[in-house]
C-alpha cells in the first residue's frame, strides 16, 4: 500500500480593489491580504508543514502569497490554474509523481472549495465533518484545507481523501495573543 500523500488547498489571501481598471489576473494582495499571509507563514512553520512541491495560479495575489507564506518545495507557477475547475485541478494533481509526498495548490475560488470537498466527500474520518461543514459553508480568502489518501495521485477521485484540518487566519489569529487577526 502506498504511504499516505498530504494535499494542502491554500485559498489566495484577500485581493486589493483599489484600482476598479486593473485586469484581475495582476490585482495584488490588500494590506489584510499580506497579515493573513503572515499569520499562515508561522502557522505552516509551528505545524511543520513544508509541501514537498508547490502548484500555483500565475495570478499576481496568488504568487503574492506564495511568497509570503514561503511554503518551501519545488514551486510551479501554472497559468492554466487560474481559470481551472475542479475537475481540470484534479487531473493536474493526477500527473504528480507517486514520489511526491505532499503537495499545495495556491489558487482560486470556487476551484478549491469544490475539491475539498469532492475528494473528501465520502466523510469516514472523526472530525472530518465539521470541516467540511465549514467549508460547505465558506472557503474564505487565506483558508486553508489538508486532505490526506492513501492512492496514487493518479488514483484521485472523489471519496478517496480525508479532510484532516482546515484553518482560516482569522481562527489562527484568535489562538496567538501575538498575532492580530487579519480577518
Amino acid at each position: 500500500m502506498p504511504e499516505a500523500k498530504r494535499l494542502f488547498l491554500l485559498r489566495h489571501a484577500k485581493s486589493s480593489w483599489d484600482d476598479p481598471g486593473l485586469d484581475d489576473h495582476e490585482r495584488p494582495l490588500a494590506p489584510r491580504g499580506r497579515r493573513a499571509v503572515q499569520v499562515l507563514g508561522e502557522h505552516l512553520r509551528d505545524h511543520d508543514i513544508h509541501p514537498v512541491q508547490v502548484l500555483c495560479s500565475s495570478s499576481r495575489r496568488t504568487r503574492e502569497t506564495l511568497e509570503g507564506v514561503a511554503a518551501g518545495g519545488e514551486t510551479l507557477i501554472e497559468a492554466e490554474l487560474y481559470h481551472a475547475d475542479a475537475e481540470e485541478l484534479v487531473e493536474r494533481l493526477r500527473r504528480i509523481s507517486d514520489d511526491v509526498e505532499s503537495v499545495m495548490v495556491i489558487g482560486h475560488n470556487p476551484t478549491l472549495q469544490i475539491t475539498a470537498l469532492r475528494l473528501s466527500e465520502s466523510g469516514g474520518s472523526s472530525g472530518d465533518g465539521s470541516h467540511r461543514a465549514q467549508i460547505s459553508q465558506k472557503f474564505p480568502t487565506a483558508a486553508l484545507a489538508t486532505l490526506s489518501f492513501d492512492c496514487r495521485w493518479s488514483e484521485l477521485k472523489p471519496g478517496c481523501a480525508r479532510l484532516v484540518d482546515y484553518v482560516r487566519p482569522k481562527a489562527i489569529g484568535k489562538r496567538s495573543t501575538n498575532v492580530r487577526s487579519p480577518e
